[in-house]
């Protein structure tokens, strides 16, 4: 399945967290904050400005960008996690 963002949003798919153990103590994946960091998938062709033109996203697909933790709508594509959200949902560009 292949999906296609609208307008100025962006598919992402978070990328886990390096896992650190101190003392012997495992925390459950319940317990784990969620990773701000995420892999742009795919984005929307943008949104229309005052004057009605098309304005491109400054994000493209390959990208790594922080994102906040509540940020989004949460789907399952192929039985993986993905993010839909706005671009001015993305915090920054890693680079």
């Amino acid at each position: 399945m292949t999906i296609k963002p609208l307008y100025d949003r962006i598919l992402v798919k978070r990328l886990s967290a390096q896992e650190e153990v101190r003392g012997g103590i495992i925390i459950p994946d319940t317990a784990k904050e969620k990773p701000m960091e995420a892999e742009v998938i795919a984005v929307g062709a943008g949104k229309r400005n005052e004057k009605g033109e098309l304005q491109a996203l400054t994000v493209k697909a390959g990208d790594r960008i922080l994102i906040g933790k509540y940020a989004g709508t949460e789907i399952k594509l192929n039985d993986i996690e993905h993010l839909i959200l706005r671009e001015d949902e993305v915090l920054a560009i890693v680079e």
